[in-house]
């Protein structure tokens, strides 16, 4: 029986048919800290990060909003609404409060405050349900507009899967993109083979759906609903992981505005996103 490792753990999913456990940190960014599928362990971990408020967890499955990516300068301009927040915007920093809890499903809500308003000028209320369905993790998402004015955002995933560095070479990403935005070169590249999983960062975003492929031949399905159009690949030389990461939006859709979603007042939207491991 998988025991939380650390104190923020605070919750954990469990389907016993499936043999399978979710973690989950509320006090650190209300996200996901450990995937477990029978022997495999599903995502990658730093455990130094997430004892350490100072700094971003790397591992898990960060939540990206209202701003996945980065924005230029750090700052943004929406209208007369302007703003700034680091990478990847603040929800991964927040501590979330927990609204419902049961063996398979919890419930996460983060709420609009003074700082948050500091950064993202609008009222809001962010929440999401965790479910453990055998071998799948569904992770539904709610956003509602509480201001008087529209607002936008855009929505992100960052989950780290557990990718030997060693079994890099026989992993791969199957998909039928045939281009990408290369983030370290900043250029457009044709994809007109298998990634190479191996080079020194690989930090690839896809407009269309992928699959990770482990050395072993199981797979690591991501699916989400049609608002999330990109797709990151990104991993660095060294770590023990692949990250593979659906968002709304291009880093900087904020200042672009391409890809946003906006609520009227009143206003909200429902997304998913399913991660599925073969077995």
């Amino acid at each position: 029986m998988f025991e939380p490792l650390t104190a923020l753990e605070t919750l954990v999913l469990r389907d016993d048919a499936a043999d399978a456990t979710v973690a989950l940190a509320p006090a650190r960014g209300g996200m996901v800290t450990r995937f477990l599928v029978g022997d495999r362990t599903v995502l990658y971990l730093d455990e130094s990060t997430l004892l350490d408020p100072a700094k971003n967890i790397r591992g898990g499955v960060p939540v990206l909003f209202p701003s996945p990516g980065a924005l230029t300068g750090e700052r943004f301009r929406y209208g007369e609404a302007t703003g700034s927040m680091k990478q990847h915007g603040f929800a991964r920093q927040r501590p979330w409060s927990v609204t419902a809890a049961d063996e398979r499903s919890a419930t996460l809500a983060l709420r609009s405050d003074e700082a948050t308003r500091a950064q993202f000028p609008w009222d809001f209320a962010l929440t999401v349900r965790y479910t453990l369905d055998g071998a799948r993790l569904r992770i539904t998402q709610r956003v509602e507009n509480h201001s008087a004015t529209a607002m936008p955002f855009a929505m992100g995933f960052h989950p780290y899967f557990h990718v030997p560095d060693g079994e890099k070479g026989r992993a791969s990403i199957a998909t039928a993109a045939t281009r990408a935005f290369d983030n370290t070169t900043k250029t457009t590249v044709p994809l007109e083979g298998p990634i190479d999983l191996t080079r020194a960062e690989v930090d690839l975003h896809l407009d269309e759906h992928a699959t990770l492929v482990l050395a072993d031949g199981q797979r690591v399905e991501v699916t989400a609903s049609p608002e999330f159009t990109r797709w990151v690949i990104w991993t660095l030389r060294g770590k023990d992981f692949v990250c593979l990461e659906p968002w709304t939006a291009a880093g900087d859709a904020l200042n672009t505005r391409e890809g946003l979603i906006v609520l009227a007042p009143g206003e909200a939207r429902e997304l998913r996103v399913e991660i599925a491991v073969s077995t």
